[in-house]
């Protein structure tokens, strides 16, 4: 039956309806009617002396994104589906507090100094080792306890369409060396793209790696899966992982394995196949190497056959962190609207370079160095088909 399920899926998407046109007219009663962005005064707080606040961009289409400057989180996504419903596919809270609770799976959030894991909380960087904060077991994973998913962030503009984030990373922050000048910069265009643009510098060596670690599920925030969504990811192979997901070193051809997304393919098809790598990571999460030069390029798209929605993502960056939402446990009713996000109903489209390249001579470096400046772009585009 499986079977049956998944060539139906895949009929349906190479025969599926063409784009319909835009509703007018009443396209801005659609959206209000059907699906509300969390209200602003519920993000309106004072954590460690500086103010948070919801900020929402615009298009033309009437396309909207929410953010909020605690841990510069994308909150709502709004889009238009086939039939010209809005619909937010993004995960995220009501309130600034909840994004606070223990164990906050970092719905949302601008990732740093490091995005993903630093095996065992440490490294060496010209001739000293640092000891970070080990958040995740014996590791440390996305900055640690108190990275950048968990600070305030200076709003330096904002306007219909943008808003700039900047944020001082102290030196010895989490453990890592340097004072980090870090702004992010998130752009909502009329074709429909969210640009988040990265700049760093540094008065110390010090390894960077910054990321947005939004949830989406494109049938729409709070449905009970994203098995049924197709990806695409312009990738040979994947960075294996050991029992801790720390990279082993080597790298591992995705030729006849679950990892093969070259071609469009049903998420949850090979997702429960008996392979070690899809154990460790309790399904999938693995950074994928990308085919890809210098510069923004094309390198996933994601699909829903529900909705017509498709996700293409852009990026600068070598890597690519797919996570199919294995530790979403939907234990608490406390998502958008009092929705439990269940086990595997969202999913990570993560940029990045690869993780714990500060201990992996063979890896793509991560070190900035005083005088550089690290810069980086990736787009989320969205559209019907």
């Amino acid at each position: 039956m499986k079977r049956i399920f998944y060539l139906s899926m895949i009929i349906g998407l190479a025969f599926g309806s063409c784009t319909n046109n835009q509703q007018k007219g009443n396209q801005q009663d659609t959206m209000q009617n059907m699906v509300k962005i969390p209200d602003s005064v519920n993000f309106q707080k004072d954590i460690a002396g500086k103010r948070t606040n919801l900020y929402v961009l615009k298009n033309k289409n009437n396309m909207q994104v929410a953010i909020t400057n605690y841990g510069g989180r994308i909150v709502s996504i709004i889009v238009p589906d086939k039939n010209g419903k809005f619909v937010d596919v993004s995960l995220g809270y009501d309130e600034v507090e909840t994004f606070q609770k223990e164990g906050e799976p970092f719905f949302g959030a601008l990732i740093g100094r490091y995005g993903n894991r630093i095996g065992k909380a440490k490294f060496t960087l010209e001739g000293k080792e640092y000891k970070l904060d080990a958040n995740d077991g014996v590791n440390t994973l996305h900055g640690g306890k108190m990275g950048f998913h968990a600070q305030v962030w200076d709003v330096k503009a904002v306007t219909e369409n943008t808003l700039q984030l900047h944020y001082t990373s102290e030196d010895g922050e989490g453990g890592y060396p340097g004072t980090l000048e870090v702004d992010v910069t998130y752009t909502l265009t009329d074709d429909n793209s969210i640009d988040i643009s990265y700049q760093a510098t540094t008065d110390k060596a010090t390894p960077v790696n910054l990321t947005n670690h939004a949830y989406f599920n494109l049938n729409g925030e709070g449905d009970s899966t994203i098995l049924d969504h197709l990806l695409t990811i312009k990738a040979d192979a994947i960075t294996p992982v050991d029992e801790g997901l720390i990279p082993t070193g080597a790298l591992m051809d995705v030729t006849n394995t679950p990892f093969d997304f070259r071609k469009a393919t049903l998420i949850g098809a090979r997702i429960g196949e008996d392979h070690e790598q899809l154990k460790r990571g309790k399904g999938y999460d693995h950074n994928f190497v990308l085919n890809k030069t210098a510069g923004l390029q094309l390198i996933a798209n994601l699909y829903s056959p529900k909705t017509g929605i498709l996700l293409e993502v852009l990026t600068e960056e070598p890597g690519l962190q797919f996570y199919s939402g294995n530790f979403l446990t939907g234990e608490t009713k406390d998502g958008k609207g009092g929705k439990a996000y269940q086990f595997r109903s969202a999913l990570c489209l993560e940029t990045q370079h690869f993780p714990d390249s500060p201990n992996q001579k063979s890896f793509p470096s991560t070190i900035l160095k005083p005088g550089e400046t690290c810069k980086t772009k990736t787009v989320y585009k969205f559209s019907t088909k």
